[in-house]
């Protein structure tokens, strides 16, 4: 085990599974090892890091970085599938370099791994387009555990900040009273609008086609237009819109 990781980890909302779109599931990489590159400060931090997922015969270290600045270059020369990074580094911090890994390496989807148990960061990670949200109190298997399930589509944060999250989304709630209701963006047409509540509630793309008869590709084209229309990163960002905009009502949740 690595010095400082312990144990629990889990996914919302509500145990939810959280599909993004764009990036190839492990199903559509045939076999293929997991691609992941390594980026936090400490040096002997991502060496037990290194150790740790080189025993994983679908995962491979293909990088590491030091510093957010280190870490974009590093995404842009290697395109891995997963950016296992810090929040808190110098020169450039992993939120800040969250944002350019997504223009440099689209496909990348990106897990902060942080002591940083603060709400502010978990917002702006989410907003700035990561797809996990982890301390590093989880365990290693939990780790590796992670790694495939986001590289699978799924989003993961650890059980203590999913349990902020939703009572920020209830605070919210509460904050604009039970008789105004904020509408959702009008530019939504009537069948992305019923996507979005699925997708809030935390069901995959394979759900939604079930629950709606409409064909798995459809669903992804749908999904991607809603995140373009709102100018969304990622389907977690989606889920806190929902929450937003009462889309979604957590009060009996």
């Amino acid at each position: 085990m690595v010095e400082g990781f312990g144990p629990t980890m889990g996914r919302v909302p509500h145990g939810g599974a959280l599909q993004d779109d764009g990036a190839p599931t492990s199903a559509e990489r045939a076999g293929e090892p997991i691609r992941v590159l390594v980026v936090d400060d400490h040096e002997l931090f991502r060496r037990g890091l290194e150790i740790v997922l080189a025993q994983e015969e679908d995962i491979e270290v293909v990088g590491e970085a030091g510093d957010g600045a280190e870490a974009v270059e590093k995404a842009a020369d290697l395109l891995p599938d997963i950016v296992l990074m810090d929040v808190r580094m110098p020169r450039r911090g992993g939120i800040e370099a969250c944002t350019s890994i997504k223009e440099v390496a689209p496909s990348a989807r990106i897990i902060m791994l942080t002591i940083s148990d603060e709400e502010a960061d978990l917002y702006d990670a989410i907003k700035a387009g990561a797809t996990g949200y982890l301390l590093k109190e989880i365990s290693t298997d939990e780790v590796t555990a992670a790694i495939r399930a986001v590289a699978d589509g799924q989003s993961q944060i650890s059980p203590s900040m999913a349990a902020k999250l939703l009572t920020e989304f209830k605070s919210m709630i509460q904050r604009t009273g039970e008789d105004q209701r904020l509408v959702p963006a009008p530019r939504l047409t009537g069948r992305e609008l019923e996507v979005l509540k699925l997708v809030a509630t935390g069901k995959n793309n394979r759900d939604i086609a079930r629950v709606l008869f409409i064909s798995e590709n459809t669903v992804k084209n749908h999904v991607r237009n809603i995140l373009e229309k709102l100018q969304l990163h990622s389907r977690m960002e989606a889920v806190v819109y929902a929450m937003r905009e009462k889309i979604l009502d957590l009060e009996n949740g």
